[in-house]
């Protein structure tokens, strides 16, 4: 399966339930926001979420390596 249907399919099931266990999910350190990553192999998608409008907002997409800076 390529890449993006990995993220993509990541990216739903996060929105369904946001606790998943199944993803690999953490939150993001030093942040004042609620910031968190989500990690699809070597692919990290960085969201913010509010959890009282039940909100998730993806900031970033890209490479390991790269999204960080």
């Amino acid at each position: 399966m390529p890449d993006r249907h990995r993220i993509a399919e990541a990216i739903h099931q996060l929105g369904i339930d946001p606790v998943d266990k199944r993803l690999n999910v953490k939150r993001m350190q030093g942040d004042v926001l609620d910031t968190w990553r989500l990690r699809v192999g070597a692919w990290r998608v960085i969201y913010a979420k509010d959890d009282k409008v039940r909100v998730i907002a993806i900031e970033r997409i890209g490479a390991r390596g790269d999204v960080y800076k």
